[in-house]
């Protein structure tokens, strides 16, 4: 179970005004969210007072370019720390706890190669094997397993360069899936890949034991989920089913279209 108390995300205003919380975002982010409204003198606030029970093994945030919802699954984690209120995951305190809750949460970027390290799949997923604690004598068949799961398994010493865009995906998808995490956040997996790999990706996602919460822009994928949370201008304003969620945000976007203004 996911728990978030009252949490809020605050930045500075300016570069001169000292951070207000240690999981701020960096500065691009901060001109990016210039018209966020305004907490406390000196911060912008980029997640207002969110208080979610997140316990369905599926479920996919949606939002436009800019609206928080990154930020949100950051906090999942603690990439992100909460200004004020409190993230919980499994009884455990993102700040209090940060280390067990990563070990707990895996997280997926967008750009699998920012997480790729080794020379070969089975190198890099043997990397995070090692971190688990598995016995050296059981790690080899433990790679095997993972890379079998992802259909990488015939791929195993071909070098990472020459993998695909999907095919890296699911190498770093497998990578986090090695250290056995009981909460997996993938950010926007599938935004840089095609139709073909986008579909392989998220039905893999949907065979998954572990929660998944999802950040896509996908709104088929959205649909698959057992819930769906619509992230806006750092509000979630809507939570539900996938179609109903799914509909208020195109009802949300069909009133901006023609404009330039973001989120």
């Amino acid at each position: 179970m996911i728990e978030l108390d009252a949490v809020s995300v605050a930045v500075p205003a300016s570069a001169s005004t000292p951070a207000a919380s240690p999981g701020a975002e960096p500065a691009s982010a901060r001109r990016r969210w210039g018209r966020a409204d305004h907490g406390p003198p000196g911060e912008i606030t980029i997640l207002h007072p969110t208080t979610l029970s997140l316990t369905e093994r599926s479920v996919a945030v949606i939002g436009a370019n800019g609206s928080g919802k990154s930020t949100l699954a950051r906090l999942l984690n603690g990439l992100v720390l909460p200004t004020r209120g409190y993230v919980r995951v499994h009884g455990l305190d993102t700040h209090d706890d940060g280390r067990a809750v990563r070990r707990m949460v895996g997280f997926v970027f967008s750009d699998a190669e920012a997480q790729l390290v080794m020379p070969t799949p089975r190198e890099d997923v043997a990397l995070s094997v090692r971190r688990t604690g598995v016995e050296r004598s059981l790690r080899a068949e433990r790679v095997e397993e993972v890379l079998g799961s992802v259909g990488l398994a015939h791929l195993a010493d071909v070098s990472v360069h020459a993998l695909s865009g999907g095919q890296k995906q699911l190498l770093a998808l497998a990578g986090v899936l090695a250290t056995e995490p009981r909460v997996l956040v993938c950010d926007e997996p599938t935004t840089l890949l095609d139709l073909r790999w986008r579909t392989h990706v998220t039905a893999l996602l949907g065979r998954l034991e572990q929660q998944v919460v999802h950040v896509t822009h996908d709104l088929d994928a959205a649909l698959l989920a057992d819930r769906v949370l619509v992230v806006d201008h750092g509000r979630v304003v809507a939570d539900g089913t996938p179609e109903t969620s799914v509909a208020a945000y195109r009802d949300l976007m069909a009133t901006r279209v023609g404009t330039t203004d973001e989120p």
